[in-house]
């Protein structure tokens, strides 16, 4: 597969937004293709954030080619490979997947094919070459075509070099499927963590999945010491952002997870908990409130003798 070729006024346009991002951001630029359109915003001189195909994607530019942090939703799969096709690297090398949901790894099977090697925990190459089961959709998700599974298993924190740039990743336990992990650049400070973090919509917990609260806690902290004040962070979804975002929602999760242990303890339901009226003194509000305390509430129930020490 040859990446489409740049025309002079996209070209004029990248070399611009990268003279800029020394200030920050920076500007939004849009690239419209055939299936839609892809919007990329210059994070450094040599990382980019594409959105409008799915979930957030990241590109960086490497001596080897390009590195790729998740691939959006199949529906704009072409969009994407074309967008990526007009940003710089000669090709790309490597591609990691956060996690296994759809909508980031739909363009799995193109970059594939065009040889790149791809990374995931091995609980999401397993879902990608089995198919799995979605509860919301009641439907299976078939198995990606074989281009598209991971060929290069992550299982707890490593990294790997792509030129003279180096790629941390670490396996995020159980913190919105079975199968999360973070992506990190050091030399440049921004990690990818997709649905770790929701700074702008409510936070999901695959509990069918395999995540939960209890889970979602334990991987926040180690985000959190692995970072400090100069970090970024890219999530699934919504806007990049710094640690206080982070220690913001970290306070909710214990918020919640107090809360449920006392209530699940007095044998309450997510209903019980919302007709209470539990979720409007929480220090965030939600756009449904119900459908989050009944993932946490069946979240729980999976991890049942994580409740209190002294259940046995």
């Amino acid at each position: 597969m040859t990446a489409p070729r740049a025309s002079s006024r996209r070209r004029f346009l990248r070399r611009s937004v990268a003279g800029l991002a020394c200030a920050g951001f920076a500007p939004l630029i849009r690239i419209g293709h055939a299936a839609g359109e892809i919007n990329v915003t210059t994070l450094a001189d040599d990382l980019w954030l594409l959105t409008g195909g799915g979930g957030n994607v990241l590109a960086r530019s490497t001596a080897d080619g390009q590195v790729i942090v998740d691939s959006g939703a199949a529906e704009f799969s072409t969009d994407l490979i074309a967008t990526l096709g007009e940003l710089p690297g000669e090709r790309i090398a490597g591609l990691f997947n956060t996690h296994w949901h759809p909508e980031q790894v739909g363009a799995n099977d193109a970059i594939g094919q065009m040889g790149a090697a791809i990374f995931a925990h091995d609980k999401t190459r397993q879902r990608l070459a089995a198919g799995y089961y979605l509860r919301d959709e009641d439907r299976y998700e078939p198995p990606v075509p074989a281009a598209g599974i991971p060929t290069e298993t992550i299982f707890d924190q490593g990294q790997v070099r792509f030129g003279a740039t180096d790629v941390d990743y670490g396996y995020l336990i159980e913190a919105h499927t079975d199968g999360d992990a973070y992506i990190r650049f050091p030399d440049i400070d921004v990690i990818a963590v997709g649905d770790v973090l929701a700074p702008d919509r409510d936070p999901v917990f695959d509990w069918f999945g395999g995540g939960w609260l209890g889970g979602r806690l334990d991987s926040i902290k180690l985000l959190l010491e692995s970072s400090d004040a100069r970090t970024r962070f890219v999530p699934a979804y919504g806007p990049v952002v710094g640690r206080a975002e982070v220690v913001a929602e970290q306070a909710l999760y214990l918020e919640l997870f107090d809360l449920f242990v006392e209530h699940i303890r007095l044998g309450q339901s997510a209903r019980d908990m919302i007709d209470l009226g539990l979720h409007e003194g929480l220090s965030r509000e939600f756009s449904d409130p119900f459908r989050l305390f009944y993932d946490l509430h069946k979240g729980f129930w999976a991890h049942e003798n994580k409740l209190m020490h002294d259940i046995v």
